[in-house]
């Protein structure tokens, strides 16, 4: 037998031996992928938003540059005149482009409540709304995430923020764009009250973004944020609830243990609910803590993610 027939015989054996184990590999590959992608929120770096020791346009480079994280989701207020600036959005796609960084969302902010009874402010509301979904569009990003406000009894905001909801998300359509709604605090924090709210809505690409940190729906003070909470709604059975509904999710971090756990939040608990809803999208890391630097924690929180995606 010449040389080059048994070199012929002994790859071809090769090739064969390899292509018998391709779906074995394939499989193995599949079953180690982890079940969710991890995003990081832009809250997560504000302190050093606000103390202007980075702008916007900074963010999507740092995710990727010093987090390893490619998929980024912003908050207007920290480009809250540029929304219609197209020489301002060009620049962060640029950006974006040069660093392999996708947009996933805007977090949407002091535009009106969408849940506000009066029907003039609520139109109002939800005009000052389309602005960010064009501007989401513009930027390839899929989703905005909006609050559903309003003043008044649990059942006059939930008709009204319903109303809200539905309105702008026919809006958000034509871009192809989901509109989904944080539990922010008072009526939004109440499982069944904002998963009733997203129901009557009954519109495709409405849905909940669960926050694993604000389940507090009433204060001493009546304020949303300020005061001692005097009830919460357990975290854990609104997250079940709203996964069917979820279309993405808010890993929020304040602090964690010697072992890398998450102190407030049972993160193994909370991901096997989670997981056993068949979610498939995008956990974005929110890092609020004051007991380490914003880059530590948003570090701390990767590895936690991925650590109960391993698990």
């Amino acid at each position: 037998m010449s040389v080059s027939r048994r070199l012929f015989l002994k790859n071809t054996a090769a090739l064969a031996a390899t292509a018998a184990l391709a779906p074995q590999l394939v499989a193995q590959a599949l079953a180690e992928k982890p079940f969710f992608e991890i995003s990081l929120a832009e809250w997560s770096l504000h302190k050093a938003l606000f103390g202007n020791k980075m702008t916007n346009l900074d963010f999507p480079v740092r995710a990727k540059k010093e987090f390893g994280i490619s998929v980024v989701e912003y908050v207007n207020q920290f480009f809250k005149d540029k929304a219609e600036d197209k020489k301002y959005l060009n620049e962060l796609l640029l950006r974006c482009h040069d660093n392999g960084v996708r947009n996933h969302l805007i977090m949407v902010d002091g535009e009106g409540d969408l849940g506000t009874p009066d029907a003039a402010d609520r139109q109002k509301a939800i005009e000052n709304h389309y602005k960010w979904v064009d501007a989401a569009h513009y930027l390839g990003c899929t989703t905005i995430r909006v609050n559903a406000f309003g003043k008044g009894t649990a059942q006059e905001v939930q008709k009204a923020a319903a109303e809200g909801l539905s309105r702008l998300s026919e809006y958000a359509q034509k871009a192809n764009l989901n509109v989904i709604v944080e539990n922010h605090g008072s009526y939004t924090s109440d499982g069944k009250w904002l998963l009733g709210t997203i129901r009557q809505v009954a519109r495709p690409n409405v849905g909940i973004l669960p926050d694993f940190g604000n389940f507090c729906v009433r204060r001493d003070t009546g304020e949303l944020y300020q005061g001692k909470c005097l009830e919460e709604y357990d975290k854990y059975v609104a997250v079940k609830e709203w996964m069917p509904v979820a279309k993405g999710v808010s890993a929020k971090t304040f602090d964690f243990d010697a072992a890398g756990n998450c102190v407030e939040t049972d993160y193994p608990r909370m991901f096997a609910i989670i997981k056993a809803s068949g979610f498939k999208g995008f956990v974005g890391i929110e890092y609020e803590g004051e007991k380490l630097s914003e880059e530590d924690g948003i570090r701390k929180t990767k590895a936690l993610l991925e650590k109960v995606a391993r698990g």
